[in-house]
């Protein structure tokens, strides 16, 4: 958290608000996991804001990019003109010409920032190892059907998480998409019929979609670039709940290392 919805947010938030202005400084409050090399950002353009994974990729006009992982709490804060904003968990601020700035908060400093260049960052995303994006046309029920096969023995949920399986999904999308599907988060893959496989494809996609119209889950620190609440925790079905819509009392367990719930009457 947060997982791909969440940044997706973030960068259609950066890209909006940001994308044209240019950088008068950069301030790194006592914060060890900034790139000191961010120094270099000085007087450039933002000229565009990807996203790889769970990896914000910020280009800017003189040949550099800054990759950054929000991790467990981090975010970013568009301080308009004239507010300021600034405080205990502000850990970077790049202030731009017209006044305005924008603030990279993270409460418990988990997250970091790489400043490197533009023409470098591919290559340094291809060694990351991520897997397929989820939303993107190489992600085909085909494709997904063929990466299964080469995990028959996995778990699904925690082979879901795994970034090089597939790129962005975290715990709470996985255990979503489990309950969307039908099934429960600790069957092997072996098991999975192709109906099933077929729902469970289907239900990834859905649910990223529905996240990110929602503007992400905030079950911790994140918020948008606005400083607002995503929506999407009051749609959640078993993620931190008790009961699932039906009313069943969900059952929680420990599966690769995170908190799961799952539903013993609807996940078979």
């Amino acid at each position: 958290m947060p997982e791909l919805p969440e940044v997706e947010t973030l960068r259609k938030g950066l890209l909006r608000k940001t994308k044209g202005r240019t950088i008068s400084k950069v301030d790194i409050i006592k914060y060890k996991k900034a790139d000191r090399k961010i120094k270099k950002l000085s007087l450039a353009k933002i000229k565009n804001v990807r996203r790889r994974a769970k990896l914000l990729v910020i280009d800017l006009s003189n040949g550099y990019s800054m990759v950054v992982h929000v991790k467990l709490t981090g975010y970013f804060y568009f301080q308009p003109k004239g507010k300021k904003m600034i405080d205990k968990v502000t850990r970077v601020v790049f202030w731009f010409k017209d006044g305005s700035a924008l603030l990279f908060e993270d409460v418990r400093k988990f997250g970091w920032i790489k400043i490197m260049k533009t023409k470098d960052v591919e290559k340094y995303l291809v060694k990351c190892k991520f897997g397929p994006e989820p939303l993107s046309k190489e992600f085909s029920l085909k494709k997904f059907k063929e990466m299964l096969k080469k995990r028959r023995k996995s778990k699904i949920k925690p082979l879901l998480m795994d970034q090089c399986f597939v790129a962005g999904i975290g715990n709470i999308y996985a255990q979503e998409a489990c309950y969307c599907a039908g099934i429960l988060p600790m069957r092997k893959v072996e098991s999975l019929s192709d109906k099933e496989t077929k729902k469970l494809y289907k239900c990834i996609i859905k649910i990223l979609k529905l996240a990110i119209r929602h503007k992400g889950t905030s079950a911790v620190d994140y918020v948008t670039v606005e400083g607002k609440k995503g929506t999407f925790a009051s749609k959640l079905k078993v993620y931190q709940r008790k009961k699932d819509p039906r009313g069943h009392k969900l059952i929680r367990i420990v599966l690769g290392g995170r908190g799961t719930n799952y539903c013993k009457v609807c996940q078979k």
